[in-house]
């Protein structure tokens, strides 16, 4: 199926979109902060990696052409330092690490797709933008197809690199803290196989590989445990993007 075709946002959609987004993740520091109280809707981190993917849903559909392109990446920024530096907030609890595992490699996967300048569609998934532009047939022979896409910044790169990097470094340290690092998950987790791999470790050994290849990285982010001193190198469809 053909993505949707990519217009950029109008001025009123963009204010409504950065309304909803700004009002969401401040919802998610406040109820972080509040997660110890029996009152609070994050209490545990599966109701907060819940809430986070409503607002990764709504980014990712930001369109990648300009103008509108940039706030994607610049919300997308925000929402991972956000989660990255919540997520040690909460205690490991085995039950919530394979969830946590499956919303990072989502939050993986959102990366590329913004790195690559892909669209993206909670109905399609996401897809190349030439794959979304109308043949000039479907525009009634009266319009060509010209759009700018927008592009991830090498500062922002940078940023983004960094982000991964300490943040993954804090949560695996994180685990291991809590006694979780050899944990199985995944299938091996309901075989029971220990000796056939798949701890953890291993998972954080992947984490953010295909973000990091994207920008310019051979291997996934790999923090040595046995060596703590070793210095480390550094769906919601909210009806907001509605027609004026």
């Amino acid at each position: 199926m053909r993505p949707p075709f990519p217009l950029p946002l109008s001025t009123a959609q963009e204010r409504r979109l950065r309304t909803w987004l700004d009002d969401e993740l401040l919802k998610l520091t406040r109820g972080h902060k509040k997660r110890s109280q029996p009152d609070s809707p994050l209490q545990t981190l599966a109701s907060y990696l819940d809430a986070a993917q409503a607002i990764l849903c709504m980014i990712l559909r930001i369109p990648p052409v300009d103008p509108s392109g940039s706030l994607r990446t610049a919300y997308l920024l925000r929402l991972t330092s956000d989660v990255l530096g919540a997520i040690p907030g909460y205690a490991p609890v085995v039950g919530e690490i394979q969830a946590l595992l499956d919303w990072l490699d989502d939050l993986d996967q959102s990366w590329v797709v913004v790195l690559q300048g892909q669209v993206w569609h909670p109905d399609t998934g996401a897809g190349d933008l030439e794959e979304a532009v109308p043949e000039g047939d479907m525009m009634n022979g009266t319009m060509t197809t010209t759009i700018s896409t927008s592009t991830v910044t090498q500062t922002d790169r940078t940023r983004l690199r960094g982000m991964i990097i300490g943040g993954s470094a804090a949560l695996e340290e994180w685990v291991e803290e809590g006694g979780l690092l050899h944990v199985l998950v995944g299938d091996q987790a309901d075989e029971g196989d220990e000796d056939s791999g798949g701890t953890v470790q291993d998972a954080f050994g992947e984490l953010f590989h295909r973000t990091l290849k994207e920008l310019g990285e051979l291997e996934g982010v790999l923090v040595p445990v046995a060596d703590p001193d070793e210095p480390v190198n550094g769906d919601m469809d909210v009806d907001i993007m509605m027609d004026d």
